[in-house]
């Protein structure tokens, strides 16, 4: 993580080893928020990792929910779910796969009902196309043809902060672009 302000404090992990081994999680603590990036298992080709997948889901939703009693929560990262149908370009063709199963979509739909907020989602409730992963394959970003799964989620409590909230699609580097949240503290 790369900050312009300093910490309270910084954190490794969930707490739980089983999952603190794959380095998947830094809390950064703030005077008024937390601020938690993660990249969430992928569940893998045939979904063989899918048991796994849904453990960490609930393990890391108690862990959110445990940060969340003491404050605001914002949290980034490559979450490796596309929640809804229009959060990717084509979800029939998708919907067996990983990130797009129905037991990952309802995992994300647990978690916002937990009292998350996806900020992009919020902002932009009908915009289609608008996606911040493409495979490498096939020319997939050429054709706009990806996946919307890198997020920022805030706690419903810093509702009132947020202001803005983009995928940067035009960035250029990486099979992801980057995405942005604007709150106003």
């Amino acid at each position: 993580m790369f900050t312009k302000h300093e910490p309270l404090s910084v954190s490794y992990g969930i707490g739980i080893e089983e999952h603190d081994t794959e380095g998947r999680v830094i809390t950064l603590e703030y005077a008024d928020f937390f601020l938690v990036t993660v990249y969430t298992p992928n569940s893998q080709n045939e979904l063989k990792r899918l048991d796994y997948r849904m453990t960490w889901e609930d393990e890391f939703k108690k862990y959110l929910l445990g940060l969340k009693a003491k404050k605001g929560v914002v949290v980034c990262g490559d979450l490796n779910v596309a929640h809804n149908e229009i959060d990717i370009k084509n979800p029939a063709a998708n919907h067996k796969n990983a990130g797009f199963t129905d037991e990952e979509r309802g995992k994300m739909t647990e978690l916002l009902a937990s009292g998350f907020i996806d900020t992009f989602r919020t902002l932009n409730p009908e915009l289609k196309d608008a996606y911040s992963w493409w495979s490498y394959r096939f020319h997939a970003r050429e054709r706009n043809a990806g996946w919307r799964i890198d997020y920022f989620l805030i706690s419903d409590d810093l509702k009132s902060k947020l202001t803005d909230a983009k995928i940067h699609a035009d960035i250029l580097g990486s099979d992801h672009c980057p995405v942005e949240l604007d709150l106003g503290f």
